[in-house]
């Protein structure tokens, strides 16, 4: 176990980025095919392919699920993912061909670095080869390249975020694992202390400042505040939180849909305030089937690691685009 998402039989993960630009794409493969699911609750999404993993359609399998960055434009690069497995003849057999499955999400990551570099099909192509079962690169990697939190007063007290993974054993060798590029709105909390990890900084912020409150602002406290209950007016309309959940677990089309639900769970433990109209927060799930198990028990275990996951992109990230990181 290397408490990555790696770590669920069956489930590889490449990465390919531009450090100038501070954008990237991060790929989840499956070769095999895994159940797939999706939910999506934020109010700024940007995606594609959830409407086929809804449970009245047609494919149950997905074969890869693509986490980037560049705002719309980065679901180019989902192409360049379908490129490489259709070489390696992987996809849903049509009998003319194979068409590989491959949902999408992104997040906003034009503020940071160039906004006229985004994610293309040829970047999606090199995630794709890098694939493998080692570790995840975590922090300033993939689609975390050019992530930020904290953003209700804008970059000016944004803090620099990143992609974390993690994973758990639930026992009768049963792994659930995740992986979050974190860009939200809201402040990262850690779930068991309640304290902020990472968000919007009370300091240099001149008039905006709010009194004592240390180095972080609090989101919410903000929200309360006069300028605060005009967010939508100048908040920072680039946030999202995108990610996967995958276990080893034999499920159905349903309980993954139900999966990715529960799942959400840990993201509104780790990230406050989450699913505002501002983020476009939205979680995969891949169900590789090796393993009976029960849904409801790896779908709370499934919140449990989404969680970590989102406070380990933080802790992992470092200073870039003029926002200061956790790791230096």
């Amino acid at each position: 176990m290397n408490n990555s998402i790696t770590d669920v039989p069956g489930i590889e993960v490449g990465q390919a980025q531009d450090f100038e630009a501070l954008t990237g794409v991060t790929v989840i493969l499956c070769r095999k095919g895994a159940i797939g699911g999706v939910d999506q609750r934020g109010g700024a999404p940007g995606t594609r392919e959830t409407d086929l993993l809804n449970p009245i359609n047609l494919i149950e399998r997905v074969h890869a699920v693509v986490l980037a960055g560049g705002s719309a434009f980065g679901l180019d690069s989902a192409g360049g993912v379908m490129k490489y497995l259709e070489e390696n003849k992987v996809g849903f057999d049509v009998g003319v061909a194979r068409v590989p499955i491959v949902p999408a999400a992104i997040l906003f990551d034009l503020a940071l670095g160039r906004a006229d570099v985004r994610p293309t099909a040829e970047m999606g192509y090199l995630a794709a080869t890098a694939a493998s079962t080692e570790p995840v690169v975590e922090g300033n990697a993939g689609a975390g390249t050019g992530a930020s939190v904290g953003k209700i007063f804008g970059n000016a007290g944004a803090m620099k975020s990143g992609i974390g993974s993690a994973s758990i054993d639930i026992g009768g060798g049963i792994i659930v694992g995740a992986i979050a590029a974190v860009n939200a709105y809201g402040d990262v909390v850690d779930p068991v202390t309640g304290q902020i990890v990472a968000g919007a900084r009370s300091t240099k912020l001149g008039p905006l400042t709010l009194g004592s409150m240390g180095y972080f602002a609090d989101t919410l406290a903000a929200m309360k505040t006069f300028s605060g209950r005009m967010i939508e007016g100048f908040a920072m309309r680039s946030n999202t939180v995108i990610g996967v959940v995958a276990t080893n677990a034999r499920l159905t089309k349903p309980q993954a849909n139900k999966m990715a639900q529960m799942a959400h769970d840990g993201l509104a433990r780790a990230i406050r305030p989450a699913h505002t109209m501002l983020d476009g927060d939205t979680i995969f799930a891949m169900a590789t089937g090796q393993k009976k198990a029960d849904v409801s028990l790896v779908g709370a275990f499934a919140a449990e690691v989404f969680a970590l996951a989102c406070v380990r992109a933080v802790k992992a990230s470092r200073s870039a685009g003029g926002l200061p990181g956790l790791a230096g």
